[in-house]
């Protein structure tokens, strides 16, 4: 059994190849661009990790790895374009460097090329995996509406925000490892706990960012503390804490919704220690990663296979960055 750093590295070696024709460069070499940006490659590396839990990794599930990467890439490609983001990983987004129309069309064209990798797993598992894979992108497409529209909402219910990050977030992570189950061959059940693993990883995956990006040492996190208050994004915390506050405290939370202050956010996280939110979500995200172990833990294969997968969840969920 691999880990996840050294599937990381054979993926990563796999990943670099010519994906796009050269004309019209002015279509594909904004693809270019953005795939040499780099980043984690977690989802693909699941797809892998799910194949090897029930069997040698085959060679089409490679194939469906790129699938999945590109088509995580063409999500971050539109999102920037939603977002206005003006960079990603400190460089230029694509939308930036070669306008928003080449950028909606880059973005299109790589979600058809996944499909295309996608399309070379074995005919026996291919409609399950397509099947799968539609429902996940439709999924994704649902989860960045929510977001959107939460971001015109005063407020938003926990059961509400916990449906977007699923949908947005965990969705892809729980699919990514099913398809690596399909083609492993592993049976219906063990395939619908290896995603529910999946799920709920996602979620603390989540609520471990919502922490670090308010209550994380900024040294190690890489980020300013407290971008999400500045921004005023619904997470985890804030939805907890206006549940939560007194009167008080959720007039004050309020009152700094849509302002831009230079004491915002240590008001913000004073507001969010008074209502013992830092303990809250360090018990929530507790609380997910345990849900997922067990998961895991029914999966019938021998525990020594499973080491990989939960040295990863581990890493994802006690990291300090």
């Amino acid at each position: 059994m691999q880990s996840f750093a050294q599937l990381a590295a054979q993926f990563n070696q796999f990943f670099e190849r010519e994906h796009f024709p050269t004309s019209p460069a002015s279509l594909y070499d904004p693809n270019r661009y953005f795939l040499q940006l780099g980043g984690k490659r977690i989802r693909p590396v699941l797809c892998l990790m799910g194949n090897e839990l029930f069997s040698s990794i085959h060679s089409t599930t490679w194939e469906a790895a790129t699938a999945i990467e590109l088509f995580h890439n063409f999500t971050l490609i539109h999102d920037d374009i939603m977002d206005k983001a003006p960079l990603r990983r400190g460089l230029q987004t694509v939308h930036e460097k070669y306008g928003n129309n080449t950028a909606l069309l880059a973005g299109d064209v790589m979600m058809i090329k996944a499909y295309a990798y996608l399309s070379k797993v074995p005919e026996a598992s291919l409609s399950s995996i397509l099947s799968l894979f539609n429902k996940t992108a439709i999924e994704v497409c649902e989860g960045q509406q929510l977001d959107m529209d939460f971001e015109q909402q005063a407020q938003v219910s926990f059961g509400a925000y916990l449906q977007m990050i699923e949908k947005k977030t965990s969705v892809l992570l729980a699919a990514s490892l099913m398809i690596g189950a399909i083609l492993g061959g592993a049976g219906e059940r063990n395939q619908q706990l290896l995603y529910s693993f999946g799920l709920k990883l996602g979620l603390a995956f989540q609520v471990q960012d919502d922490y670090l990006d308010a209550f994380g040492d900024p040294s190690k996190f890489g980020k300013q503390v407290g971008g999400d208050v500045l921004a005023d994004k619904k997470t985890f915390l804030l939805i907890h804490a206006l549940d939560t506050a007194d009167a008080d405290a959720k007039e004050r939370l309020l009152y700094w919704q849509g302002r831009q202050d230079t004491h915002k956010v240590a008001e913000v996280l004073s507001i969010y220690k008074s209502c013992h939110v830092d303990e809250w979500a360090l018990q929530l995200k507790q609380q997910f990663l345990e849900q997922a172990l067990a998961d895991l833990d029914q999966i019938a294969v021998v525990s020594s296979r499973k080491i990989p997968l939960q040295s990863l969840a581990d890493y994802l969920i006690q990291r300090q960055v």
